[in-house]
């Protein structure tokens, strides 16, 4: 870091700590040329991310958008705020551990699909009905009798009649 007073390269940490908000860690340091004392701020630098929906127009990343899809499917079931705060926690580290600047609405969508399907099948099968936008009652029918059908293979039966 270089040091305000004399320009020098060279200085030590004297002290750390995290800010009052926690989104910053302040550092004292010590120029090792001058001798003087001066405080830097580090924060993360952060990279929006675009969220590319399905008519090709792009808006930014929200994760309330995410956590509000999850609260509706999930309206009257036994599910705490604290296992649908995870799976928007997870989701939102996949997007950002996935190093892309843009991300496809069905990349998201697919995985709250995937975290609701082993959390509740109600509300699995609710926020897929918003989802896939079924046009009728019969791709809904459908959708159902292939989630049925997955269900029983996962299980080993291969049976719906037992």
């Amino acid at each position: 870091m270089k040091c305000i007073y004399c320009g020098h390269d060279d200085s030590k940490v004297i002290d750390s700590r995290a800010t009052d908000e926690q989104n910053s860690i302040r550092r004292r340091r010590e120029c090792l040329t001058c001798g003087k004392r001066f405080t830097t701020y580090e924060t993360v630098e952060t990279v929006p991310i675009l969220v590319i929906k399905s008519d090709g127009s792009r808006q930014p990343f929200e994760r309330d958008k995410i956590k509000h899809g999850i609260i509706k499917a999930c309206e009257k079931r036994p599910i705490t705020m604290g296992q649908i705060d995870k799976i928007v926690n997870d989701i939102e580290k996949q997007i950002h551990n996935g190093l892309e600047q843009e991300v496809k609405s069905s990349i998201i969508g697919e995985a709250v699909m995937d975290a609701l399907k082993k959390l509740d099948e109600v509300a699995y099968v609710r926020f897929a009905s918003v989802y896939r936008k079924f046009k009728d009652i019969n791709n809904f029918v459908s959708f159902l009798n292939e989630f049925e059908n997955m269900i029983f293979s996962e299980q080993g039966t291969g049976n719906k009649e037992q």
